[in-house]
């Protein structure tokens, strides 16, 4: 009788596949594709249908090349060049070149959080929520769910790539010069989606990844500005920025496909680095750790506004910071449109209200500014929406704390924090507009104040509105919230200019307020706004109280 040894023992034959790092890399984009077909196709069509709204609206803004030239005058203006990119072939403008210069930069900045946002949703937030775990228990290799994300990203932003290009062509651009403008962006969507790879594997939250790559993109707008505002082209800054890169392209002027190297080099370096960095971690870990905090909790934090307050500051503070410095942007702005006040063509002044020019664009950047500080309402009730899918809300509520109690201190946060916002903003706004006139700035700056406060009971609408959904439909809240926001930001912008019916125009919810000071405030709107915004968020707490608390 002989007995087998464990050194004569055949070795025990691992599964098919799962030596490699990448197995199950279908499975999961098919996965991953199913998930975000609506969430990923309304980005890539929103795209698309911005850079086609772009191409075209150029024509209705300046009908004649003397209308052109005059329009062309505020971007090739220090202050323009700052918002909107170095001004190449502003001295000499076409339509087309109008186009490259004045809208592309949007075009990337929504390519950019379009890759962030993806990227973060289908890695560290998978991990956070638990359900990378699970995944990761089957035949699954450690690289598979951050190549899968990477190539929707990717794929998704070629698709918008060639819609762009599309956009651009119908318009009668030159389709060289177009595709360039749609390569540029794709350069900038594998920028930061290598930027997400990182960050995914940075922090312990998608919120916090998703910060870091958010406040990427902002240094690089920021480092953009300072590089592009003293003279047409750019500086040397402007070529420490990725956004810089992409607007080093020229389109329609130079032509210039080498920058697109940098863009989608330093890309693909980042991605390498997110997997390299993936490989120094354990599933659901980060190689940047949270600060400890402190040995005994707050007192605050015993309390529901403590709790809201930890939750909200966060987000309201870095909208807050970013609004601030836009306000400050927009004042800035005022003296430069006086200066090209005369030369306007009259569809370009028609957007601001009124007969005198410089209160109507004080008039607009006033409603502007509160349908981004809405947007921020919604991004803080989006949190709201991950606190109860992740399960934290429920744990918040197993203390002795009622439902409404909850629901009603975060909510009292976010509106107090929305009405601080909305005074800084007015307080930027002033003080920007206040230093750029050359005279009488300072009567401008109360009138700014007054003017970003009396939008309150629009913001508050838009907030009753989603916490009312929140309440009932949970689901639908945000793309419903999201929605509105964008739907006022167009109409506020170019609703002047569509010549849309009446019913349409009515549904925007920013556009029924006197615009002061061009016009006398009416308080009659102000009092129902406020009445809808109040009665959404008594049914939202209605709803809250009486459904199940859903986690995922």
């Amino acid at each position: 009788m002989s007995t087998v040894t464990a050194a004569s023992a055949p070795p025990a034959r691992r599964p098919a596949g799962t030596g490699s790092t990448l197995t199950g890399t279908a499975a999961l984009l098919r996965v991953m594709l199913r998930r975000d077909r609506l969430r990923t196709g309304a980005w890539v069509l929103g795209i698309a249908a911005a850079s086609f709204y772009f191409a075209h609206a150029v024509t209705v803004l300046a009908e004649t090349t003397e209308d052109l030239r005059s329009l062309a005058s505020l971007y090739a203006d220090p202050v323009g060049r700052m918002m909107v990119g170095p001004g190449f072939g502003m001295d000499e403008p076409t339509y087309q070149r109008f186009y490259a210069s004045g809208y592309a930069l949007f075009i990337y900045v929504l390519t950019a959080l379009f890759s962030i946002f993806t990227v973060i949703r289908h890695t560290r937030a998978e991990e956070q929520t638990g359900r990378a775990e699970l995944v990761r228990a089957n035949v699954v290799g450690r690289h598979a769910t951050l190549t899968a994300a990477l190539l929707l990203t990717l794929a998704a932003n070629a698709v918008a790539a060639a819609l762009v290009t599309l956009g651009g062509v119908s318009a009668g651009y030159d389709p060289a010069g177009s595709a360039l403008v749609a390569a540029s962006g794709f350069g900038v969507g594998v920028f930061f989606a290598g930027a997400a790879a990182v960050s995914a594997q940075l922090s312990e939250s998608s919120r916090g990844a998703s910060a870091m790559g958010g406040a990427l993109l902002g240094l690089a707008y920021l480092i953009r500005m300072g590089g592009d505002g003293p003279e047409i082209g750019g500086t040397a800054l402007s070529w420490f920025s990725p956004l810089g890169w992409s607007q080093q392209t020229a389109p329609f002027v130079h032509d210039r496909w080498w920058p697109l190297g940098l863009l989608i080099g330093c890309g693909l370096l980042l991605l390498w680095l997110g997997y390299w960095l993936s490989t120094k971690r354990d599933l659901e870990s980060s190689l940047v750790h949270g600060r400890l905090g402190r040995a005994e909790a707050h007192p605050g934090l015993g309390t529901p506004q403590g709790l809201a307050l930890r939750t909200l500051k966060g987000g309201l503070r870095g909208w807050g910071i970013a609004l601030l410095l836009t306000g400050l942007m927009f004042g800035s702005y005022a003296q430069t449109l006086m200066d090209a006040a005369d030369d306007l063509p009259p569809e370009m002044a028609q957007i601001f209200a009124g007969e005198d020019l410089m209160l109507g664009y004080l008039a607009y950047m006033g409603v502007f500014m509160a349908v981004f500080i809405a947007a921020a309402g919604v991004s803080g009730l989006g949190q709201l929406r991950g606190e109860e899918n992740t399960g934290r809300a429920e744990y918040a509520l197993s203390a002795p704390m009622g439902r409404s109690r909850w629901l009603g201190a975060h909510v009292g946060v976010l509106l107090a924090g929305l009405l601080l916002i909305l005074v800084l903003v007015g307080l930027g706004m002033g003080a920007g507009a206040a230093a750029s006139l050359n005279e009488d700035g300072g009567q401008y700056f109360a009138q700014l104040l007054i003017t970003g406060i009396l939008q309150a009971p629009a913001v508050l609408a838009v907030i009753g509105i989603v916490v009312a959904l929140f309440g009932w439909l949970p689901r639908a809240a945000l793309p419903v919230g999201w929605l509105v926001v964008g739907f006022s930001a167009v109409l506020t912008t170019f609703g002047s200019l569509l010549e849309l019916p009446e019913f349409v125009t009515e549904l925007n919810v920013f556009g029924h307020l006197a615009e002061y000071p061009v016009e006398d405030v009416q308080w009659a709107p102000m009092l129902w706004l406020s009445g809808i915004g109040v009665l959404g968020l008594v049914l939202g707490l209605i709803g809250w109280s009486r459904r199940e608390v859903h986690t995922v």
